[in-house]
């Protein structure tokens, strides 16, 4: 049996309107970040608050992608391994 996830719809840049999987949430050092797939694409976005509401923002930094991907896997490997970080 598949497994039912959160979905949101986004408008993509050329105006169409994308279904995403959402498949993670989770907050590194200040900012909270989105996980999000579709059936062509995985997709990390910043959340931003704006008062009562929330936004979601590309990253457009690889390296800025590429670090808190390269966090966010390891903290999953860890959580599945204690023993992954030492002191």
């Amino acid at each position: 049996m598949e497994e039912i996830r959160d979905q949101i719809t986004i408008q993509d840049e050329e105006g169409n309107m994308v279904d995403f999987n959402v498949e993670a949430l989770f907050d590194m050092a200040d900012d909270s970040y989105a996980l999000l797939s579709s059936e062509d694409e995985v997709v990390l976005m910043r959340i931003e608050d704006d008062g009562d509401e929330q936004s979601l923002v590309g990253i457009t930094n690889q390296e800025e992608k590429a670090s808190i991907l390269a966090a966010y896997a390891l903290a999953v490997e860890a959580s599945r391994d204690p023993n992954i970080i030492s002191d």
